[in-house]
Order: C-alpha cells, then sequence, then structure tokens
C-alpha cells in the first residue's frame, strides 16, 4: 500500500516537474520541438501593450460625415477584420473612434512596427465578388446595394438578405438561370472579400428580382457577421488613413519583465507562507501551485492566446484563488482533526465539506468572466480569457492535484497530524 501510494505521489511530482521544465524550457522530442512558453519569439503570443506595433486610424473618406450610418462603419470594421484575420494578424485589434462626430476606426497591430507595412495589410476598400464553381464573376460590389440580416417570416430563421442594382439584377438573374440545373454539387455561387470565401449558398431556383435571401444554419450573430462582410465591399466611400504611428515594445518588454518578477516573487512568498503555516499540507499546495503556473502557460501558449498586462493581472488574481481553495480546505482539515478522527479521515471529510464552498466562489468568477469575455473590449478580453483559464485550472489543482498528493502522503507519511497542520 505504501509503495503504491509513494508511485502514485512521484509520479504526479514527476508530471508537474515535466510541464514546469516544458514551460520554462521547451523540449524536442522525436523531430517535433515544443518552443518554451516565454520565449521571446515563438512563446505566448504578445498584445499589443507588451509588444508594441502599429496604430492605424482611418477616416471614411466623404465629404459630409452625416452620410455614414452607424451599418457603414459596422460593414468597414468587418471589412478591416476580415483582411487582419487573412493575413494571420489575429491579435491585432479594430474599433471605432467617435470624437465630435466623426468617425474613426482604429487599428492597434503588435509586433508590426512600419505603419506603411501595417496599412499594406488593410488597403482602402474591400472587394466583393459572387463566382460560380468556375470562378468566372457574376456580380460584384458595384451591383450590391445592400445587406442586412433579417427574420424570414415563412421559416422565422435569421437569413440574409441582399439587394440588387438593376443591371445586378439582370446578372443575377441569368447566372441563377445557368447554374440551378447543374448536378455533382456545382449549383452555388460563392461569395468572395478580398479574395477570401466567406459563403457558398446554393442555387435552387432562378432569381429574377432585385432581392435574394441566403439561407442557412445561422444565428442572429451570424447572420449579421455575413451581412457585414458582403456590406464591407459594397461600401460607399473608401477609408482613409488619417494618422499612423509606430509604438515601441521598449515600455511593454519593462512592464512584462517587472510583472513577471513581481509575480515570481508573489508566488514564492505565498508558498513560503503556506509552508510555514500548514506544513506539509503547505508543501502539497505548493507543488500545486507550480502545476497551475505550467498548465496555464502551456494553454495560453498552446491555444496562441494573446496575453496582455491586464491578463498578467489576471492570472496573478487567480493564483491568489488557488491560495484561497487550499485556505478553506486545510482549516476544515484542521476542524476535523480536532474533532478526533484520524488524519486520513480528516483530509477527505475537509475535501468534501470545503468543496461547496470552493465550487460556489469559482463559479461566480467564471460567470463573470464570461461576461467580461462576450461584451467586453480591448484588453479587458485578454483580462477576461487569462481569469476564466486561471479560475477552472486553480479549480483542478486545488480540488484534485493537492486532494490527490496529500492523501497519499497520509499513507506511505508520517501520522501525526502536528507535521500537516500547525
Amino acid at each position: 500500500m505504501k509503495a503504491k501510494s509513494i508511485i502514485k505521489f512521484a509520479s504526479i511530482c514527476v508530471i508537474i516537474a515535466i510541464l514546469a521544465y516544458v514551460a520554462a524550457f521547451g523540449v524536442s522530442f522525436m523531430g517535433k520541438t515544443i518552443t518554451a512558453s516565454f520565449d521571446e519569439d515563438f512563446g505566448i503570443k504578445k498584445g499589443f501593450d507588451l509588444a508594441g506595433g502599429s496604430v492605424i486610424v482611418f477616416e471614411p473618406d466623404v465629404k459630409d460625415m452625416s452620410t455614414v450610418t452607424g451599418e457603414d462603419i459596422s460593414a468597414a470594421l468587418a471589412a478591416l477584420r476580415l483582411r487582419l484575420d487573412s493575413n494571420g494578424l489575429n491579435e491585432a485589434t479594430v474599433s471605432q473612434q467617435v470624437t465630435d462626430d466623426i468617425k474613426r476606426l482604429r487599428v492597434e497591430i503588435p509586433a508590426v512596427t512600419d505603419p506603411n507595412e501595417a496599412i499594406s495589410y488593410l488597403g482602402a476598400m474591400a472587394s466583393l465578388s459572387f463566382r460560380d464553381y468556375q470562378g468566372n464573376e457574376i456580380v460584384n460590389g458595384t451591383h450590391v446595394v445592400n445587406a442586412q440580416g433579417v427574420y424570414d417570416q415563412q421559416t422565422n430563421k435569421p437569413v440574409v438578405q441582399l439587394e440588387f442594382s438593376n443591371e445586378g439584377q439582370k446578372l443575377f438573374a441569368e447566372a441563377t438561370a445557368r447554374i440551378k440545373g447543374l448536378t455533382d454539387g456545382n449549383n452555388y455561387i460563392a461569395i468572395y472579400v478580398d479574395g477570401v470565401e466567406i459563403s457558398r449558398p446554393s442555387v435552387d431556383v432562378v432569381i429574377n428580382q432585385n432581392t435574394c435571401i441566403i439561407q442557412g444554419d445561422f444565428t442572429t450573430e451570424s447572420v449579421n457577421q455575413l451581412a457585414n462582410q458582403i456590406k464591407s465591399g459594397t461600401l460607399p466611400f473608401a477609408l482613409t488613413p488619417i494618422s499612423q504611428n509606430s509604438v515601441g515594445a521598449q515600455l511593454g518588454d519593462d512592464a512584462l519583465n517587472k510583472s513577471l518578477i513581481a509575480g515570481g516573487i508573489g508566488l514564492l512568498l505565498v508558498m513560503i507562507y503556506m509552508i510555514v503555516l500548514y506544513r506539509l499540507c503547505g508543501v502539497v499546495a505548493s507543488i500545486a501551485l507550480v502545476g497551475y503556473v505550467a498548465i496555464v502557460a502551456l494553454i495560453l501558449h498552446g491555444f496562441d492566446i494573446q496575453l496582455t498586462l491586464p491578463g498578467i493581472a489576471g492570472i496573478i488574481l487567480t493564483i491568489g484563488t488557488a491560495v484561497d481553495a487550499n485556505v478553506i480546505i486545510f482549516e476544515r482539515v484542521k476542524e476535523e482533526v480536532k474533532s478526533g478522527k484520524t488524519l486520513r479521515a480528516s483530509v477527505d471529510a475537509g475535501f468534501k465539506r470545503a468543496f461547496g464552498a470552493i465550487l460556489d466562489s469559482n463559479v461566480t468568477t467564471v460567470i463573470a468572466a464570461v461576461v467580461l469575455w462576450i461584451f467586453g473590449t480591448g484588453t479587458i478580453i485578454g483580462f477576461a480569457k487569462t481569469l476564466l483559464i486561471g479560475t477552472l485550472v486553480s479549480m483542478f489543482t486545488a480540488i484534485f492535484v493537492t486532494r490527490i498528493l496529500l492523501r497519499q502522503l497520509c499513507v506511505f507519511g508520517s501520522k501525526n497530524p502536528k507535521f500537516y497542520i500547525a
């Protein structure tokens, strides 16, 4: 029994050590390389506030700004977002900037320090094209008057409604008459924005009117997104860059280094405090904390989640959450020991009694993080992501890792409670 417990305890410690090593230094295995999570070039992706980059502000090229509607701005934002994503710049942020009734769009691209290079990714106006299966263009942005998300009264489902010009109606009618009879899955029209296919609706009937709808398994959000992407190629204006700046990474690097040092010192002090106050229980909690940091770092790296300064704050905050969970557990264990139960029974009862309180507190944090992630903007989203990930990982390490380690320690270690709880 003791041998099995020693093996389980040692195995978990070895796994945590391996995870920590991979996160800190990376590893090469069977010809594949996993870079360190904190590698300067290939590690966790840094946000604009840490990596620096380019800031470009665009303004609609119109004579009367009052003619630019909120829908036009949404479509322009969708066009810029699509261009950034198609160039692999998923970490860039696009937002609306309103000053004295002047509608502008602000783009922040991390790690791209040349504003001219950044502008080359974005261009001035989106290109819309409807094509058949052979790639022949049917209509383009000049033939599409409008696109909007609406509810189909017959099916009561969200659809995209397109409106064509007179010439666009004629061209579309000719194309649908030719395409609807095709077989082998070629009876479709592909919709492209900036050369990227965004939708491929099938054609079952001849459409000889100035409006048509795109049906599919849509949600209200996805319908509006598709409509904005289509409308981005029909905008009656171009986007003109009115300011472009390069922000160096010096401040970001300093902030990151100081944050990491502060986080490391804080983690070390927390471990010392836990060991002094809870002895062997504190040692187990410290091992679990190392596992927590390693898992969070690997998740951020593996899923390409952008790290920002608020995101670092979220991680440090959830370290406190993990420690708080351990404190609740160990205090419960202490109460069970004082009631006269054996150490093993006290550990099991302590975890069982503490589970409800820990679950409730973490669920409320998860709900808050999800709300911030969905409705937040900019760096708030970065904070929400790390808060959510950190909370879930802290629950895992505090409830499961700590419990397994402590139970095995009770089997092969000293049975005297004073070595576990002060």
